[in-house]
């Protein structure tokens, strides 16, 4: 133990972390920029705050003070301690109403205070799009803005009064008529009033540099205001007095469509006067789809508020007649306006991957883009002037970008496809940050308009402010810190923009794997850069289908978020940190509570795709290696079902397994959870059922392929008899795959069953339990016989019906992804449907029968990810099946819930969705749960029987 470590421990009653992981966590935030700390408090109050300012002052140490790290600029890393405040200063002190004030820590999340305030009323103004996990001390620290700006400002002028610890230990608590000035700061102010009042851009959104001009005695001398931008280089926030505003009753969303960015630039100044809450922005390379939108390529997203829907509406639609437009649409539904919002929220992550064959040099066929010059802002009026300007810099330097944000204050985000793994990249990263600095300032901006500049623009200030102010900039830190202590080198001082940048530690060859990562151009690197930081997989709660990241919302440990994952990837690549590469105890430890859900890959505005990454991480942990038991045990399942069926077992291992003494000890042999229950294996097998049946008198449809997955097979044949009863009620002709490989479907373009329905039990298996316990070696033989045994199916245009979800998903995505140098993978990954898709596609004349009932569950959150349910909705709303499903996962997730040591978290994930909404259900529901998991985990924690929608169905046509 270090003596800074030890001193530490001794000091504060937080938790002290010096270990690898706590490191690895802090290396980085949203930005490009890396730094390694020594070490991470989390300090449990104030006092454990100037505990830690008087240990690392005594020893020279650098401190940071650090949020939800979505710090864009680079400003939440740092290479001494690192103070994360979202641990335990995390609280809502007070609401007062009558004030409209709240007292809030500096750790709470700005999402925790709006849900308090909206009872009485009331919310904070400021809302950035990671509303969801930033915290107020971030907020203040970047003096945050977010959409509403227009209509409710900057962070600073929400702000009341700042209890702030200065590094030399001084508590002082800041306010207007300099309340909480520290000593000289006045003299400071009085000795260059001229400058202050002259020097600094009349701008909504000027963010860049110190706000010195707040201070002014015609501006109330308002020192907290002042204090709010600073970065953390002033001094470090305990507590915060915040000013709540007046949430509007209703609110209306007016989308209006312009012909291009410039169009929608020119008009969003000229909507102003009409008082809006928000006019935003984005143009139409940042929408993966513009259904639901207005016709046009940009679009203004205009907010408008009033005390009932109709008073909202009327001024949404006085916005649209006062605009020139294309086209428009005006939304009132608060299910549409967040559908709506929720593509402007994902833009900063969703820009960071732009299509393949743009002119950047990295990864991908340059389809990375990157932070840097995030948040410029100038003038509203000039916005579109500077938006040309802006565009044509980029294709001078041979660069794209996709500018978005918030055009009413003529702030504008982009991320732009800079090249910076190299080093003639990284040269013009430097040039075009030059060059742009300066159209900025002529169009009379600033290099930051909401993100701060932190070490991405403070080097540039002395641009835009000139060298005397930057010179005053660089008294008044000394003023509130003369050792240097907090955040150094940022704002003053500042280091290069281009040093420090994460990417330089990266390996520049590709990393030996297996899986192919297409959508990487093979690159184990670039899919673990995907990850921008910008955290939404620490969102504590979720709302509607999202799944992301539900072993974060059990444990709320960064370690075990997507983002902490892949951080903890990133220093495994680099090497320095993390040392032992593949074997990294830290690595896998992080791993090992991730459910594999794949909820990122669809909910990840980058989509990063951590399952997939477990799996890769797993297969080379263990290369060569004993793996735990359970990875035998459940990572075989299909091995051992299918022997237990040969020889006949399943009473004897059913009767066993019921035997409590024998069960423990086998759930101890094979590393399952001791609370878990063994599920109990069917007495008949789906595919013997199928050979002893009276096929259905000579159904005229098409050919469907029934897919016998190991769940439906061995454990819930009643699923497939259900799904095979309703398949062939629509008319379908229903047969189970080949087992006999080079078994010949008539000329190779039939679509006859005949030759499909004279073989024998099927075999083949989508290799998922192999998958999800990274046994990547096991499941490509796996998948390549099966490929083999289908290759007759391939020849017919037959789809595979896949009733079980997690197979299907593995299907469409592992198998391709794992076999891409099989092209009949990506054959049999086109021919997956799921049992709904099924009927939709090939039976759509078919009625369904009317069940009438509500229903209540989850989406199974490989469906969510995957496969997507928009043919399941159908069909349940064409049954007279009624209510929505609940996201996130179901927390048992294949073989996760049953391993020993996931009990607690497995059991944490249900209650997170599922099991409320099971409880809260009306009387009668139906409880929908597709997935073996989920029906497991219902049963085992609930005592709730979850039905497939195949069963729901046939047992609707049983009663017709």
């Amino acid at each position: 133990m270090t003596d800074l470590e030890a001193a530490l421990r001794g000091a504060v009653r937080g938790e002290v972390g010096f270990d690898v992981t706590s490191r690895a966590l802090t290396t980085m935030d949203a930005s490009n920029y890396r730094r390694v700390p020594l070490g991470v408090v989390a300090p449990w109050d104030a006092d454990d705050v100037a505990a830690v300012l008087e240990v690392c002052r005594e020893r020279g140490v650098p401190v940071v003070a650090r949020g939800g790290g979505t710090s864009i600029a680079g400003q939440a890393t740092g290479t001494g301690v690192v103070l994360d405040f979202t641990r335990h200063m995390n609280r809502l002190v007070s609401v007062d109403p009558e004030t409209r004030t709240a007292v809030v820590q500096p750790g709470l999340v700005l999402d925790r205070l709006q849900e308090a305030a909206a009872p009485h009323g009331l919310r904070f103004g400021p809302d950035p799009s990671t509303h969801s996990r930033c915290t107020l001390g971030g907020m203040i620290g970047n003096n945050a803005c977010g959409s509403h700006s227009v209509a409710w400002g900057t962070t600073a002028d929400s702000v009341r009064e700042l209890t702030v610890l200065t590094a030399r230990g001084r508590r002082l608590r800041l306010g207007r008529d300099w309340a909480g000035a520290p000593e000289g700061l006045r003299e400071l102010v009085d000795g260059d009033l001229a400058r202050l009042r002259t020097g600094f851009p009349a701008l909504p959104r000027r963010i860049s540099g110190y706000a010195l001009d707040a201070l002014l005695p015609e501006r109330g001398a308002d020192v907290a205001r002042s204090f709010c931008g600073s970065e953390g280089t002033l001094g470090v926030l305990t507590e915060a007095v915040v000013r709540l505003v007046e949430a509007p009753r209703a609110r209306a969303l007016a989308v209006l469509g312009y012909a291009d960015e410039s169009g929608a630039a020119e008009a969003a100044a000229g909507l102003l006067p009409l008082g809006p809450l928000t006019v935003e922005g984005m143009a139409v390379d940042l929408v993966p789809s513009s259904d639901g939108l207005p016709r046009g390529g940009a679009w203004l997203f205009v907010e408008t508020g009033g005390d009932t829907e109709a008073e909202a509406r009327a001024r949404a639609e006085a916005v649209v007649r006062a605009a020139d437009v294309v086209d428009a649409l005006v939304v009132t539904d608060p299910a549409g306006q967040r559908a709506l919002w929720r593509i402007r929220e994902d833009a900063s992550g969703t820009a960071t991957r732009m299509p393949a064959g743009t002119s950047g040099t990295g990864a991908g066929g340059g389809a990375e883009a990157w932070p840097g010059w995030e948040d410029c802002a100038v003038p509203p009026a000039r916005l579109g002037a500077y938006l040309r300007d802006f565009r044509a810099l980029l294709t001078s330097h041979g660069l794209r970008g996709t500018p978005y944000g918030h055009f009413g204050d003529g702030c504008i985000h982009v991320r732009i496809d800079f090249d910076l793994l190299s080093e003639a990249g990284v040269a013009r990263f430097r040039r075009f940050s030059q060059e742009l600095a300066d159209v900025v300032v002529a169009h009379g901006g600033s290099l930051s308009g909401e993100h701060g500049d932190g070490q991405a623009r403070a080097e540039l200030l002395p641009r835009m402010y000139g060298e005397e102010t930057v010179a005053l900039f660089e008294r008044a830190k000394g003023v509130w810190d003369p050792d240097d202590l907090l955040n150094p080198g940022m704002l003053v001082r500042p280091a290069p923009l281009d040093a420090n940048l994460r990417f330089s530690v990266l390996p520049r060859e590709p990393v030996d794997v297996v899986f192919g990562y297409p959508a990487d151009g093979g690159d184990f690197s670039a899919a673990v850069r995907r990850c921008v930081g910008v955290a939404k997989c620490r969102t504590t709660s979720v709302t509607g289908p999202g799944v992301m990241c539900p072993s974060f919302r059990a444990t709320g440990d960064e370690e075990h978020s997507t983002r902490g994952r892949a951080r903890l990837l990133h220093e495994m690549l680099a090497g320095e940190l993390v040392t032992d590469g593949w074997r990294s105890t830290e690595v896998r430890d992080a791993l090992d509570l991730c459910l594999s859900c794949k909820g990122c890959r669809s909910d990840c505005p980058v989509e990063v795709d951590m399952a997939t990454y477990k799996a890769e991480f797993l297969h080379h942990h263990y290369a060569g290696r004993r793996r735990p038991a359970a990875h035998y045990a459940m990572g075989w399942l299909p091995v051992w079902l299918r022997w237990a069926a040969r020889t006949r077992a399943a009473p004897v291992v059913n009767a066993l397994a019921s035997v409590r003494p024998l069960a423990a000890v086998a759930k101890r042999l094979g590393g399952i959870a001791a609370e878990r229950e063994l599920p109990r294996l069917a007495g008949e097998t789906f595919s013997a059922w199928w050979r002893g049946r009276r096929p259905a008198p000579g159904p005229s449809g098409e050919l469907v392929v029934l897919w016998p997955d190991t769940f439906t097979e061995h454990l819930s044949p009643s699923v497939g008899r259900a799904a095979v009863r309703v398949l062939e009620a629509a008319g379908l002709r229903v047969v189970l795959p080949p087992t006999l490989r080079g078994r010949a479907v008539g000329d190779g373009a039939s679509r006859s069953a005949t030759a499909l329905s004279k073989v024998r039990r099927g075999r083949v298996c989508c290799g998922l339990t192999y998958v999800s316990t990274g046994q990547l070696d096991r499941a490509r033989a796996v998948l390549c016989r099966t490929l083999d045994l289908m290759a007759p199916v391939l020849e017919t245009r037959a789809p595979v019906v896949v009733l079980e979800p997690s197979c299907a998903a593995a299907l469409r995505t592992d198998l391709p992804e794992l076999l891409h140098d099989d092209p009949r993978a990506a054959r049999l990954a086109a021919r997956v449907v799921t049992f709904a898709e099924a009927l939709e596609r090939h039976a759509p004349d078919w009625t369904p029968p009317a069940v009438d009932r509500p229903v209540t569950g989850q989406t199974h959150c490989h469906q969510h990810a995957v496969l997507g349910d928009a043919a399941d909705r159908r069909l349940r709303e064409a049954a007279g099946l009624t209510g929505e499903l609940s996201g996130g996962c179901c927390g048992l997730a294949g073989n996760f819930g049953f391993e020993d040591g996931h009990y607690e978290v497995s059991a944490a994930c249900a209650e997170d969705r599922l099991l409320p909404a099971v409880r809260e259900a009306p009387d009668g529901a139906v409880v929908l749960a597709d997935g073996f998991s989920c029906r497991t985990q219902l049963e085992q924690l609930a005592g709730v029987r979850g039905r497939h929608l195949a069963e729901v169905l046939a047992e609707g046509l049983a009663r017709e």
